[in-house]
């Protein structure tokens, strides 16, 4: 009897353990919280690849243009929803323009105007909506203009480094953790230099220009 006693009385100290871990009958359901990801905070170094097109912007039919490819390198701080950084970004250009004339002495002769390389150094400042960034910029630019002529099979040439400004406007989206894509617009305007004695007036230019960064 002891031990039916015993064990009768362990039966009702289980269920009623049992009974308090389960809701009361009439208690509301309630859902477990949800896992919230944590917003993309765009603060810190970024380097990345970038390339696009350029063209003078000129009604004359014989205007540079052409495309470009280099590297970028950045920092942003970010202060809520505001994000404000600096980049710079430098590339390889092949924006040029050629045309050519016959003449009684030398032949043809053919006279090239290029833009071999392309710089800038800007500020940034937009939103971020979460993964996505708004942003306009402006800065410094920079280009490497080139001047050649072709005749008898002889090439003659002269380059200058021009400087100027530049004005635009972005969005980027970062599509994984430390990954970004970016679409830019630039407009960029150069001072006029000297080529062979001769006056080049100032160079205007629009680019379009894609990128992929890597936050660290």
């Amino acid at each position: 009897m002891k031990q039916l006693a015993l064990g009768v009385l362990l039966a009702s100290i289980a269920g009623a353990a049992c009974a308090a871990d389960l809701p009361a009958p009439n208690a509301p359901y309630s859902k477990a919280p949800a896992v919230v990801s944590p917003a993309i905070n765009w603060s810190g170094f970024y380097i990345g690849a970038m390339g696009g097109y350029a063209s003078e912007n000129t009604s004359d039919p014989i205007g540079i243009k052409g495309g470009f490819g280099g590297g970028t390198v950045g920092y942003n701080w970010q202060f809520g929803t505001i994000v404000a950084g600096i980049e710079a970004d430098g590339a390889w250009a092949n924006v040029s323009a050629s045309e050519s004339m016959q003449d009684p002495v030398l032949g043809l002769i053919t006279a090239t105007a290029k833009v071999d390389a392309l710089a800038t150094v800007r500020g940034r400042i937009g939103a971020a909506f979460d993964q996505i960034l708004l942003y306009g910029t402006g800065g410094l630019a920079l280009s490497d203009a080139k001047a050649s002529a072709t005749a008898l099979g002889l090439t003659v040439s002269d380059n200058k480094t021009q400087t100027g400004w530049t004005l635009g406007a972005g969005a980027e989206w970062m599509f994984l953790p430390h990954w970004s894509l970016k679409a830019e617009y630039l407009y960029r305007r150069f001072e006029s230099v000297t080529l062979f004695a001769v006056s080049t007036g100032a160079l205007a230019v629009n680019s379009g220009q894609f990128g992929v960064n890597y936050h660290f």
